[in-house]
């Protein structure tokens, strides 16, 4: 469908597309019409291994480095993508450094660090220097092939990438020489890839990233007006091809056992085991076009030579228990996205692991259909996709014109983003699902007399008691002091195109004004993270109305007690002639019995309750007060 992708006819510096992968790494570029690039490595491979080893001598990317994870493990660093963006406390981080060969520490502000032995000394680095040094490769690597420097790029990441990870990504970029034109999600560059964007019907395109370590599942919607946006991501961060590999691992080693009659310890042998999982890699590349294969590898285990045909059939029935989890996953993503089988108009496969036979007459099965968006490499189809973007952004920014279409992108926000009210009330200023970019503002009041600041408490979820839901920063807006009520600010948020939240503040009275941008870097939220945190809204829906009835009842007996208040001090000397001494410190009495009530229910009273007690104080005041009309 490149007839539907013109690309942008360059003879000056070119932009790319990188699919910043997990595991492997691949870069685009779109120099002439109709027609995108795929950068080969060194060593003639079009992806490239993300990697990075540290040696006494030298740090080594790409091919040179690739061997390193089995000689040099606790030098070598892999999958640094989990930890991007993230704290070191962070539940998945955990999760990755007890697999992982080398160190992770907690560095500053709770942040990990990767720790290695480079040049004869302890070395430690972020995750996104790490991430650079490979982002360096791939620059180095396209700059050489395409004869050009080159600056500007589109970098993909998965779409439950929050704004912690995206940000540091293009920290990354920016580190190895790299400006960000922009981060989009893989599914849309995707969809790019095959011209999607250019259907005049409303579209529903599934992407099926089936990776190494990562099954990803995205529905993106297609407008009227080719505007793309991810309506729901979901799958397994944690489940990919090498769970089939364990599987043969487990598999093989039986037989070894039983042919040699022997109990091979294949996991305390790592070089047995990188070797055997290699074996098995290349039989499921060769089964994906040919009905047996075998796996020969020299000197195994105990000098013995490992040698075992495996047919295709043979294959799918050892990994029966796989196929079916992949099933269930789409299953469940579909019933949690409220997407039917038959509303599926385009189905695209992302991923090493889609080109299984299987896995294909499975998604047929499963939606009824005959084709499958394939006939772009499923490897390389991400990087294709962001080749094109990237050649299209690069032409508007230097050409200013609009000769050909900019393709829309429009993702959405995942969850609700506010404030936590004065009150605990989760104040939405950003709802859940609006397209981005996006940009919203609110008014905030002082809750008492002679307030001199306004602390304001960042969230995201779908909970009405702010506190429910996930903290992602705080700031503090000075304003003028004055009676409650009369100082306000002006809350505003925004949501760029890459999801990066930003923040601007207004003191109304004096017009200052703050901007900056909410560095949360917590715990991801990822597409389990969301859906579990819409379904809990749903599940304690009536508990949080339930809350927010007590809430404005307790507000509105504080506001009577405030203005109560207010008309004691105004009463002049003439009036309190008119009143009994008795009678104005009955009244007070009653104030600060109602006060001491809020004070002493902190875990709120129901609803009634605070009714009674405004009811009790409204009727002594009421006829107290009276007396001066």
């Amino acid at each position: 469908m490149t007839d539907l992708n013109a690309c942008i006819m360059t003879d000056a510096k070119s932009a790319i597309g990188i699919d910043l992968g997990l595991r492997y790494s691949c870069v685009g570029v779109c120099r002439h019409q109709d027609k995108v690039e795929i950068i080969p490595n060194e060593g003639g491979y079009r992806t490239t291994l993300s990697n990075v080893a540290f040696t006494p001598t030298k740090c080594l990317t790409g091919i040179d480095g690739r061997d390193h994870a089995t000689t040099n493990p606790a030098n070598t660093i892999h999958e640094v993508k989990r930890l991007i963006g993230r704290r070191f406390n962070d539940p998945e981080v955990q999760k990755h450094i007890k697999r992982s060969s080398y160190k992770v520490i907690k560095g500053a502000y709770g942040l990990p660090k990767v720790v290695v032995e480079y040049k004869g000394k302890q070395k430690e680095y972020s995750p996104e220097e790490i991430s650079s040094m490979h982002l360096v490769h791939l620059k180095n690597l396209t700059e050489s092939y395409i004869g050009t420097t080159v600056k500007d790029a589109v970098i993909t990441v998965p779409s439950y990438f929050n704004d912690s990870q995206r940000q540091a990504t293009k920290v990354a970029a920016h580190l190895a020489g790299l400006d960000v034109l922009q981060i989009i999600d893989k599914p849309v560059a995707a969809s790019i890839a095959y011209g999607l964007h250019m259907i005049t019907d409303e579209t529903n395109v599934l992407i099926i990233d089936l990776g190494y370590v990562t099954f990803d599942v995205t529905i993106v919607t297609i407008d009227k007006k080719g505007k793309l946006a991810v309506k729901a991501t979901g799958g397994d961060t944690c489940f990919g091809g090498l769970d089939m590999v364990d599987l043969m691992v487990d598999h093989f080693v039986k037989e070894f056992n039983r042919k040699h009659q022997k109990q091979m310890d294949i996991a305390g042998n790592l070089g047995a085991l990188s070797r055997l999982k290699r074996g098995i890699l290349l039989a499921i590349q060769n089964l994906i076009s040919h009905a047996e294969t075998t796996i020969s590898i020299d000197s195994l285990y105990n000098a013995i030579d490992f040698y075992a045909s495996i047919t295709r059939d043979k294959f799918e029935e050892i990994n029966n228990s796989f196929f079916s989890k992949c099933t269930e996953t789409l299953a469940s993503f579909l019933r949690d996205a409220k997407i039917y089988n038959t509303d599926v108009d385009h189905i695209v496969l992302v991923g090493v692991f889609t080109r299984i036979p299987k896995i294909q007459q499975l998604l047929r099965e499963f939606f009824n259909v005959n084709e499958l968006l394939k006939s772009i490499n499923v490897v390389e189809v991400v990087a294709h996709g962001a080749a094109i973007h990237a050649a299209n952004l690069i032409h508007k920014k230097r050409e200013k014109t609009k000769t050909l279409p900019i393709i829309p992108l429009l993702q959405t926000v995942p969850l609700s983003i506010g404030v936590d009210a004065h009150d605990g009330v989760f104040s939405v200023i950003i709802p859940r699902n609006t397209p981005i970019p996006t940009a919203n503002e609110k008014i905030y009041f002082t809750t008492f007399d002679n307030q001199r600041s306004i602390p304001f408490n960042v969230y995201q979820g779908e909970r009405s008691r702010a506190k429910d839901n996930k903290w992602l920063g705080e700031f503090e807006v000075a304003v003028s002091p004055a009676p409650k009520g009369k100082s306000k600010v002006t809350v505003g948020f925004s949501v760029d195109v890459d999801g990066t939240l930003n923040c601007k503040v207004k003191e109304l009275t004096t017009g200052l004004k703050k901007e900056f941008i909410i560095y949360h870097n917590k715990e991801k939220i990822s597409h389990e993270v969301i859906k579990k945190m819409v379904k809990d809204a749903e599940k304690y829906k009536m508990e949080d109305q339930e809350y927010i009835k007590i809430m404005h009842a307790r507000n509105v007996l504080k506001e009577y007690i405030y203005n109560v208040q207010r008309r004691i001090k105004t009463i002049g000397s003439t009036d309190k002639t008119r009143l009994h001494a008795k009678e104005i410190k009955k009244m007070e009495t009653a104030i600060e019995a109602a006060n001491q009530y809020i004070d002493k229910n902190q875990e709120l009273a129901d609803v009634d309750e605070y009714k009674k007690v405004q009811y009790q104080l409204e009727k002594l005041c009421v006829d107290v007060i009276a007396q001066l009309v």
